[in-house]
């Protein structure tokens, strides 16, 4: 064992958390946490694990970028043709965690995954960038190519071709959410004994709240 990774190790001492202060509805703390994260001015606050499987069960981990949340879910967006979006589309269970290491802060979501509607994903597609919205075009995400030098001259050549024009949305290209049946929030705390409180989805629609051990 590589003695100097194993000897990494960081104490926990900036707060805690308690069922007795958090929001009944998971989303309101998430809120909470998340309004909290964008104050302290995090790099990247709204970057997040996603955790998909194929059917068989071999996973698959990447980050990607929360792109809006409201009490249907935790949306990101993708070229559904990607490696993720073919498993989801098999398989459409996903798991997210964030992580905000300067608050000592984890929130893990689990839940089954459904494309938003067109018209949400014509409307966001339309409010990036111009080159962004190119390179949905560009990329054929996830396949094998044989250069960068391909990538950019195909780039190249639809920055000419829509110069001054709309980019429309690439019909493999939307958004995902995420709906949620469990979100645990999780604080880190001294020696170990870190605060984790799980929200569990009841069958009558209410959020069950619980405490686990660390």
């Amino acid at each position: 064992m590589d003695k100097t990774v194993a000897d990494l190790r960081k104490d926990y001492t900036l707060q805690g958390l308690n069922e007795t202060d958090v929001a009944a509805n998971p989303f309101i703390q998430f809120q909470k946490w998340f309004d909290e994260a964008l104050t302290a001015q995090l790099l990247e606050a709204n970057a997040m694990t996603l955790a998909t499987t194929t059917p068989d069960g071999k996973p698959s981990a990447r980050i990607v970028l929360l792109k809006d949340f409201d009490e249907r879910g935790f949306v990101f967006f993708t070229n559904y043709n990607s490696h993720k979006g073919q498993e989801l589309a098999e398989n459409p269970q996903a798991a997210l965690v964030f992580w905000w290491a300067e608050l000592e802060r984890q929130v893990r979501i689990c839940g089954h995954v459904e494309k938003v509607s067109e018209n949400d994903s014509d409307r966001y597609f339309q409010s990036r960038p111009f080159n962004s919205r190119l390179g949905a075009w560009v990329s054929n995400q996830s396949d094998i190519i044989e250069s960068r030098t391909l990538l950019e001259q195909r780039f190249q050549e639809l920055q000419a071709k829509y110069k001054n024009q709309d980019v429309p949305r690439p019909p493999h290209w939307g958004g995902l959410r995420v709906i949620p049946t469990e979100i645990e929030f999780w604080q880190g705390r001294s020696s170990r004994l870190h605060d984790r409180i799980l929200y569990t989805l009841l069958d009558n629609g209410n959020w069950k709240i619980q405490r686990l051990s660390p």
